[in-house]
């Protein structure tokens, strides 16, 4: 069997780039998308000028000030983000209707049969600029692990392919905290293991990965081998809509806690918002820095879709269930028991 051809196309500081193209006056300039200082806001994305004082998503917007004082702010838009991302996905189904979109701003796509996988993602690379204005970066491979760490390899505008002669080399050469899907504290993790690069993955046995870290041991085991055999879903049903976090650092406090939560509640709704569906139950997942998860959720009487109704709901869960002294790797949010949002005959209320 021919090996398939993925693409992974990923939106350069898609938000952030989006507000440097509608304002002039932010262009070449540290830009930060998302909630100012004083509102005790957060990071929701940040231009590339903005990222070289060391300033990223998540982030509270009082620690972005710090480092870069010049910074900018600019209050989401996430109807315009919505709309381009509507743009991006109608010259993706030019190519084909293998589409997974994971975010607003990337998609998967399985040109397997369609042609040149390089000259398709050039294509579409130029395509998206003269449409929009933006870059995006692309990935080629055979298979979604590949193209998602191809992706990322020359940024920003960047198109990188790995050919399937060369894919082992490639995963050798990676340091461990590079792989998708490895956050910081399994790479710590690995490092006291001897695991440093991608060779030192690829010399463990399966067995030792899974009994040191699990069953996701085994998918570790065969990306190392360059194995990924996840199709591009395009139909993908979902009983739930969510978004969540891992933190290049362990959050301990609750202030940096409640400022990654806007960020994802404000995704949240823009995927409930897309998606046109109000959820009845929302459930925060925390990860500790040790690997132990814990999941808590909430039903109410009014189907909600608003970031500022999720956003107390999700602080009040995360402030009741903590634990003391806590080192969170990861938070995420989702909502279930999901309606068409169009059969609601009300108004939301808001819990403000």
């Amino acid at each position: 069997m021919d090996p398939r051809k993925i693409l992974h196309i990923d939106m350069d500081a898609f938000y952030a780039s989006i507000e440097q193209r509608d304002h002039a006056e932010y262009r070449h300039k540290p830009v930060v998308v998302g909630g100012r200082p004083e509102q005790r806001g957060a990071v929701a994305a940040a231009s590339y000028e903005a990222r070289r004082y060391g300033i990223h998503s998540a982030m509270p917007s009082r620690i972005a000030v710090q480092r870069c004082p010049q910074v900018i702010f600019a209050r989401p838009r996430f109807d315009v983000y919505r709309a381009v991302s509507e743009q991006i996905r109608t010259v993706f189904r030019d190519y084909t209707d293998l589409v997974e979109p994971l975010s607003l701003d990337e998609a998967y796509l399985d040109v397997t049969g369609c042609g040149s996988a390089i000259a398709i993602a050039k294509d579409i690379k130029q395509r998206i600029t003269d449409i929009t204005q933006l870059t995006a970066s692309a990935g080629v491979s055979i298979n979604k692990f590949l193209a998602k760490m191809a992706s990322d390899v020359n940024k920003p505008n960047g198109l990188y392919v790995i050919l399937p002669a060369d894919a082992m080399a490639f995963i050798a050469t990676l340091p461990i905290e590079k792989f998708h899907g490895i956050g910081p504290a399994t790479a710590r993790k690995m490092k006291q293991l001897g695991i440093v690069t991608g060779a030192d993955l690829q010399r463990q046995s399966e067995a030792d990965l899974i009994a040191n870290f699990g069953k996701v041991g085994r998918h570790y085991f065969r990306v190392a081998q360059a194995q990924d055999s996840r199709q591009v879903n395009p139909n993908r049903i979902r009983k739930s809509i969510g978004a969540e976090r891992s933190f290049t650092e362990d959050l301990r406090t609750l202030e940096t806690m409640a400022a990654a939560l806007v960020t994802i509640v404000d995704e949240v709704e823009a995927r409930m918002l897309k998606a046109k569906k109000m959820g009845y139950t929302l459930t925060l997942k925390i990860k500790y820095a040790d690997y132990r998860q814990i999941t808590r959720s909430r039903t109410v009487d009014v189907p909600m879709q608003q970031a500022t109704d999720m956003g107390i709901l999700a602080q009040a869960l995360l402030e009741y269930h903590l634990e003391p002294q806590p080192r969170v790797r990861l938070l995420g949010v989702a909502m279930a028991n999901l309606v068409p949002a169009q059969n609601i005959g009300y108004e939301q209320l808001s819990l403000l």
